[in-house]
């Protein structure tokens, strides 16, 4: 048995806003959301900008008291599902046994863990929270999420890194095309802007030390030198094609393929050769049905590294060969930096948003693209086209590649 797969609800957490409509108006717009931190200091680091969230008010979604029994990923997982849910109409017109929750962290509670570290070290045991496991554990945002819907069917947290956001999609994708569900909550979700995550990042020298923080995250651009992380959740409510229409449900677009593949070559660098993600999107296309002539957008993983976009422009060109420059590619981080996790989920939204409004979203702050970029990568401005197929790449430490392919409906 194989079903057809259909987005039905969308709600996102960002740095460029908090729900969908704000979030791709300023996509689209090009506007910057990252910032210099203020939120702890950052003197003893050599990075001092992030892609934080911002204005957000967990008591919108979550009770006051709950608030504090909960990681802010775990809140931002909340949010973005509840706006999701809300906009689906799901709710009252599915069978909880056939509803499921597949959300992902890269890494999950670590300001919790964080904080009760240096609880546990300074104080002792009496001082490590009660709530410490159920707010720091990598699989508590399904946990809560499934509880807020009374989902009781297929449940699954997903870790693959920064692939982690499109896998949990992909997966999910899967698990409905193959009958064990009729609709299920789908994303990532994450919020390590911290000390410790910097210190991790910026000694491995992935970050960029740029102090401009309009201009740092610079994706394909000659003078990029590393990404710039981020925060914020994404969700997608993915629905059975023939239970969507019964229900009259509002739908975005049709999720077609799904591809996911490990390099298999090194813990952090991706294969130079980019075959590892390319594997992944043949796999996601010829899913997909993909036809010779598709009008194509490609939302990149694009980090603003030297190895990744060069990797993932090698990758492109060998899946997609002289389509490959037909199409029009284009990478969110520019504006929202990097969110792990949800990185995944939140350029799955974009990819969907850019078939339904006819709209390439930009890669801003790409002034001089470098050597062997020679892709079509939307540099600065947004572009009107008309495009029926969206692709949205991911890859992760550990040689995780994934691609999902999105249709017009």
């Amino acid at each position: 048995m194989s079903r057809r797969v259909v987005v039905t609800g969308m709600g996102a957490i960002s740095p460029i806003g908090n729900d969908v409509p704000t979030m791709w108006k300023n996509m689209v717009d090009g506007v910057c959301g990252i910032e210099t931190i203020t939120a702890f200091d950052t003197s003893d680091l050599k990075v001092h900008i992030a892609g934080t969230v911002k204005d957000f008010d967990p008591t919108q979604y979550i009770e006051k008291k709950e608030v504090r029994k909960l990681d802010p990923y775990t809140q931002y997982a909340i949010a973005a599902a509840q706006q999701a849910v809300d906009d689906s109409g799901i709710i009252g017109k599915i069978d909880e046994n056939r509803f499921g929750v597949y959300i992902g962290a890269g890494i999950g509670g670590l300001q919790t863990f964080v904080k009760n570290t240096v609880g546990m070290e300074n104080g002792g045991p009496r001082k490590v929270s009660p709530f410490f496991i159920p707010m720091m554990i990598g699989n508590i945002a399904t946990g809560n999420v499934a509880i807020r819907f009374n989902a009781k069917g297929v449940s699954l947290s997903v870790m693959s890194a920064c692939a982690t956001g499109t896998n949990s999609i992909g997966e999910a994708f899967h698990c409905i095309k193959d009958g064990y569900a009729d609709a299920i909550i789908a994303g990532g979700a994450e919020a390590v802007v911290a000390p410790l995550t910097i210190a991790g990042f910026q000694n491995m020298k992935a970050l960029s030390t740029n102090d401009d923080p309009k201009h740092a995250s610079r994706p394909f651009d000659k003078n990029r030198d590393g990404f710039i992380m981020g925060e914020g959740a994404g969700m997608l409510v993915l629905e059975e094609y023939e239970h969507a229409v019964a229900r009259g449900a509002k739908i975005y677009a049709e999720l077609s393929g799904y591809g996911n593949t490990c390099d298999a070559h090194h813990v952090t660098a991706p294969d130079p050769n980019g075959a590892g993600l390319a594997r992944a999107i043949k796999i996601a296309f010829e899913e997909a049905n993909v036809a010779d002539d598709a009008q194509l957008y490609i939302n990149a993983h694009g980090t603003s590294t030297h190895l990744n976009d060069l990797t993932e422009t090698m990758a492109i060109k060998t899946a997609l060969g002289e389509k490959a420059y037909d199409a029009n590619i284009s990478s969110t981080k520019s504006m929202t930096g990097h969110l792990l996790g949800a990185t995944g989920a939140v350029e799955a939204i974009a990819s969907v948003m850019a078939l339904n409004d006819g709209v390439i979203p930009p890669t801003i702050n790409l002034d001089e693209p470098d050597e062997g970029l020679d892709l079509n990568y939307t540099p600065n401005k947004a572009v009107k086209r008309d495009v029926n197929v969206a692709a949205s790449t991911n890859l992760g430490f550990g040689g995780h590649d994934a691609c999902l392919v999105f249709k017009k409906y």
